[in-house]
């Protein structure tokens, strides 16, 4: 699990992150669905579904990758990876909600281990 950490952190250092929906944003498809934190992607890199590889940033400026949400959408048919970087608790636990809880999307949060 180190290594994916690791890997993730080269390529966040690498790419330019483009937020397209900023903190306190409604979901496009969830009108009732705020985000928590700014979500984006990662400029230049690809994911399963086609886009930029996403990212939630938080406020916890300098804490960098602090985990991975990963989930399985039935509606959509797929699988996706999601970076928390530079999130707080409090925030990555705002983010396991909206991801597990209110999306409705079969997802887990995965935090990296000091």
């Amino acid at each position: 699990m180190a290594d994916l950490f690791a890997t993730l952190d080269v390529l966040v250092e690498s790419c330019p992150i483009v937020i397209d929906r900023a903190k306190g944003s409604t979901h496009p498809v969830h009108d009732d669905v705020v985000y928590p934190v700014d979500y984006g992607y990662l400029d230049g890199t690809t994911s399963g579904d086609g886009d930029g590889i996403d990212v939630f940033r938080g406020s916890a400026e300098g804490t960098g990758v602090v985990g991975v949400t990963i989930s399985v959408d039935l509606g959509k048919r797929d699988a996706e990876v999601k970076v928390l970087l530079d999130c707080s608790p409090a925030e990555v636990d705002a983010i396991r909600a909206l991801a597990v809880d209110r999306l409705d999307v079969g997802a887990i949060v995965v935090l990296r281990q000091p």
